[in-house]
């Protein structure tokens, strides 16, 4: 299993790009962009709460599993 977000999914519906919500989180836009881009290893507490904070969702709306069929 890997972890995926739909970071880029609740940014459209929202009609935010990652400026907006780099200046409504205070969050790095670096950060922003490499969750956008779904380049991101690893995702701190904080930012995931930040995200959901903004966005008035549940973690399991931010975040979700998905097969890893590369075995």
């Amino acid at each position: 299993m890997i972890v995926r977000n739909n970071l880029r999914v609740l940014m459209a519906k929202h009609k935010m790009n990652i400026k907006d919500v780099h200046e409504k989180t205070g969050l790095s836009r670096t950060t922003i962009s490499k969750l956008y881009n779904e380049e991101s290893t690893k995702i701190g507490m904080d930012t995931i709460a930040s995200l959901c904070t903004l966005f008035g969702c549940e973690v399991n709306d931010l975040l979700y599993l998905e097969n890893d069929n590369s075995n």
